[in-house]
């Protein structure tokens, strides 16, 4: 996953009201789910969509 999956997305939307978009990228880039649900949480978004995008990056592990 890299930055174009989430270009224009609700969840860098309500990343960026907290101005944690960065720390969001380096969980991504580190494969450390649980900050990234973490700062996700944080950000007020919604279980439902933090399990996708959790499911996304582990689906993308298996590609590699």
């Amino acid at each position: 996953m890299d930055e174009t999956d989430f270009e224009g997305s609700l969840v860098l939307e309500m990343l960026a009201r907290i101005d944690k978009v960065d720390d969001f990228f380096e969980a991504v880039d580190s494969d450390d789910l649980k900050k990234a649900a973490a700062l996700m949480e944080a950000a007020n978004i919604d279980a439902q969509t933090i399990e996708t995008v959790l499911k996304k990056m582990a689906d993308q592990d298996d590609e590699h």
